[in-house]
């Protein structure tokens, strides 16, 4: 075998990081619950929204398809978590010392991580959204209820970004593991960053609230996922910007501290 065979190559690191991603269990399993969260919250808050109301008819929501994308906030604490294990799952196991002497130059690993991470979530959770969005507004509408189509204003860059949220959640995870090497850790800084952060946040005074809720993380996203944003919050791109700048930084982070420890 030459030396050229035997030359580490990004398209081979990205392949070496394929398949320990689907070698995983915990992979179909938590792609697979993250789908269904998406599609059953969606579709069952569009099955009983109003319900209590005197009846359907009026313009009863400005935003139907926020409705249908209802799950997806809750199913990104399930993609976030397998982000983390992506990255803490071969620090628990000690593969990573295998896999970094493999590829010495190590950054190749993370963006390697990064790249197959990203193109998996944000296939399937596009496919998953636009599945929760269309059965949601077939639910809204078999009711009488206002709904969207694709089409209209907004609600396709709504769908897609609802794939973006939940990637990036995913792609934190990812990085918040690699800054850690803890799943325990990593899982709980998560979840209080994108979860619990803004509901603290709200405790704070009004003018304070106004200030800061709208650069969180999830709130950045969630101005991207809304056809129609609310008040206060970043239009959609300056909130897509945002989101994108925390994964950037993230990264960044956890590219520097991977490359001056030691597994």
């Amino acid at each position: 075998m030459t030396t050229a065979e035997l030359r580490v190559t990004p398209p081979r690191v990205v392949r070496m990081e394929w398949i320990k991603f689907w070698s995983l269990r915990s992979t179909i399993y938590t792609l697979a619950i993250t789908a269904l969260l998406t599609i059953g919250i969606g579709t069952l808050i569009s099955a009983v929204i109003g319900t209590g109301d005197d009846g359907p008819g009026q313009d009863d929501f400005s935003d139907p398809a926020s409705i249908s994308l209802s799950g997806v906030m809750l199913a990104a604490l399930a993609i976030a978590a397998l982000g983390v294990l992506m990255s803490t799952g071969e620090y628990a196991s000690g593969m990573i010392r295998a896999t970094l002497a493999a590829v010495p130059a190590r950054l190749p690993v993370l963006w390697a991580k990064a790249i197959v991470f990203a193109a998996v979530s944000f296939i399937l959770m596009l496919a998953t959204s636009l599945a929760a969005f269309l059965a949601g507004q077939a639910i809204l509408s078999s009711r009488g209820f206002s709904s969207v189509a694709l089409s209209d204003p907004g609600v396709f860059r709504a769908v897609v970004g609802a794939a973006v949220y939940l990637t990036g959640a995913g792609l934190i995870g990812l990085a918040v593991g690699a800054l850690l090497r803890n799943t325990a850790g990593a899982i709980t800084t998560v979840v209080g960053a994108l979860f619990v952060l803004p509901v603290l946040i709200q405790l704070l005074p009004a003018s304070w609230n106004d200030a800061i809720s709208p650069y969180l993380p999830s709130n950045a996203a969630g101005s991207f996922m809304a056809v129609e944003a609310a008040s206060p919050s970043l239009s959609a791109w300056p909130g897509l910007a945002v989101f994108a700048g925390y994964i950037a930084v993230l990264l960044a982070g956890a590219a520097i501290l991977l490359k001056r420890r030691d597994a």
